[in-house]
């Protein structure tokens, strides 16, 4: 399966879905033209708007596997996570 995370207006991971392999067309394609062609699937058969990125599981491309409220760079072209809140200090 390959996944691909939806992007909001400021890059921000609003989901992340899966497709099959083949409409990505793999194991002909390798990404970069995966992404192009599991982009195209999303927006002519699924029918779903918005920017779409593909995300590799094992870290393979754009840095790490995109989860809801990860950020994309666009310079980087990576996905980074969230900040980690900071602990309250015990009182």
């Amino acid at each position: 399966m390959a996944s691909f995370a939806e992007l909001d207006e400021n890059n921000i991971v609003l989901r992340v879905i899966s497709v099959s392999n083949d409409v990505c067309g793999e194991p002909t394609l390798t990404f970069p033209d995966t992404d192009a062609a599991g982009r195209a699937f999303i927006a002519n058969t699924l029918k779903f708007g918005g920017t779409w990125k593909q995300t590799s599981y094992n870290g393979n491309f754009r840095g790490t596997y995109a989860g809801i409220g990860y950020t994309y760079d666009p310079v980087t072209d990576t996905f980074t996570p969230p900040p980690t809140p900071e602990p309250d200090p015990v009182k």
